[in-house]
């Protein structure tokens, strides 16, 4: 079994702490071979097909042929190799790799994978531009943080899918981030971090968009965002980009 190694992590987050407090349009980065190759590979290779009892798909103007996970039985017949990759990202090596790299105090990982753990997106399907839920009401607690881990082998450009982060004032797309194979993007959770894949998905039949997703939360914030609770906040995006 793969386990985090905590202090080569903690040792990459002190190197990149400074751009991800910097990055525009809010506190980010993106890793590339951000996990051991045949254990991204082997995530790849036991990843569920999209007939996978645990996937739901709930399709609506925003979202698209996007499957996320049944809450109560998504785990029921996981490998479980992918059980174990998961409750990894919510150990203590990984929070302390979160914790250094984003300067967030207290952060708390989520054992429900409340809409996150693995998701898939099917060819056509898109995402549209949002900033996240806020609270975690079952525990009372703030969302702060997300992690999206991709496992795209051979991903073409050419096929879409990129992650497009957003200004707060939704006039210009900062970045839009391919989503290659054992590529990670970490980002600080507000009720302004808007980002999604609006494009149709144009990959070839029986390829997939595939990523692990994970939320950390704190106990309170400190960030001067709101605690008010909001579900999403879907945005559209303007007809005229300002920008680049």
């Amino acid at each position: 079994m793969f386990f985090f190694d905590r202090r080569e992590l903690v040792q990459r987050a002190q190197g990149l702490r400074e751009s991800y407090s910097t990055n525009p349009p809010f506190p980010s980065i993106v890793i590339d071979s951000f996990l051991p190759d045949h254990v991204a590979r082997r995530i790849d290779e036991e990843f569920p097909a999209p007939d996978f009892a645990g996937f739901q798909q709930p399709d609506n103007e925003y979202q698209k042929h996007k499957l996320g996970r049944v809450q109560e039985s998504f785990f029921v017949g996981l490998p479980s190799f992918l059980r174990h990759i998961l409750n990894e990202f919510n150990g203590l090596a990984f929070i302390d790799f979160l914790e250094e790299l984003t300067g967030i105090e207290g952060v708390i990982p989520d054992p429900h994978f409340k809409g996150g753990a693995l998701h898939q997106i099917l060819p056509g399907g898109r995402l549209a531009i949002h900033a996240d839920f806020n609270r975690d009401a079952r525990r009372k607690l703030d969302r702060r943080i997300n992690v999206l881990v991709y496992v795209n082998p051979d991903w073409q450009e050419e096929w879409g899918g990129h992650l497009e982060l957003w200004d707060a004032a939704m006039t210009r797309c900062e970045k839009r981030i391919t989503p290659l194979f054992n590529r990670c993007v970490i980002f600080n959770t507000t009720s302004t971090s808007y980002h999604g894949h609006p494009e149709p998905l144009s990959c070839p039949p029986g390829r997939t968009r595939k990523s692990i997703a994970l939320y950390y939360y704190t106990n309170g914030r400190d960030d001067g965002g709101s605690s008010i609770a909001h579900s999403t906040l879907w945005k559209d995006r303007p007809a005229t980009e300002v920008g680049p």
